[in-house]
């Protein structure tokens, strides 16, 4: 892990580290969370990938042109 040294002014220090206490966390941990969502590299982003590739290929669609079923075949009884 590389270190990163950053200039900010006090009151703008002082608010983030409140607002980490708040959340239970360091500016540091913020900081990294944001730069990583930044860079696309959040766990949320992977898994909203992750998530559309595997219902890519199921072949579902909700259009009139991909549906294989009606609705009264849903309900059949």
């Amino acid at each position: 892990m590389a270190n990163l040294t950053l200039a900010v002014d006090g009151e703008t220090l002082r608010k983030a580290r409140i607002r980490a206490m708040q959340r239970g966390t360091s500016v540091n941990a913020l900081v990294r969370d944001y730069l990583s969502r930044l860079a696309g590299e959040s766990q949320a982003a992977e898994g909203i990938a992750e998530f559309q590739a595997a219902v890519g290929g199921a072949g579902a669609s909700s259009e009139p042109a991909g549906r294989t079923w009606t609705r009264d075949e849903l309900h059949e009884r």
